[in-house]
């Protein structure tokens, strides 16, 4: 096997190891939510719940939206440019603004569980990070 085929292999495992990273941090994003909403049924409060959900899927939505973008960006650099990457992050930025807004201000929810429900890719790559590092 020449030079050039192991590094056309090595690059193919590389990527296929990322692949499995991002479907393993997606999934797991909804498992750590589930457990997350299960433990704010402890408090009884709709409010509470519906505060670790919607923070949440909000987070979930970002994150999934920001992969997005940037797969879109270096797949195809010609067509969507940095200058394209940045709109859709400014975009991402102000939707997500209105909608920690509407849920605040309007729908009630308690600040401090839609904050916990915000944490949850956070506390996902700090597993993955943990769990790689041991």
């Amino acid at each position: 096997m020449n030079s050039s085929a192991k590094r056309r292999k090595i690059k193919k495992t590389v990527k296929d190891k990322d692949e499995q990273l991002l479907e393993e941090l997606s999934r797991r994003n909804w498992i750590i939510l589930a457990l997350l909403v299960l433990l704010s049924l402890l408090w009884r409060s709709v409010d509470v719940t519906l505060g670790v959900l919607s923070g949440g899927l909000l987070a979930i939505i970002g994150y999934l939206w920001l992969h997005r973008s940037l797969q879109l960006t270096l797949s195809e650099a010609s067509q969507y440019t940095a200058r394209g990457f940045k709109f859709s992050y400014l975009v991402r930025l102000g939707a997500l603004t209105a909608a920690l807004f509407l849920l605040i201000a309007l729908a009630k929810v308690h600040p401090i569980a839609l904050s916990a429900g915000l944490s949850v890719v956070v506390i996902n790559i700090l597993w993955i990070t943990l769990k790689r590092s041991f």
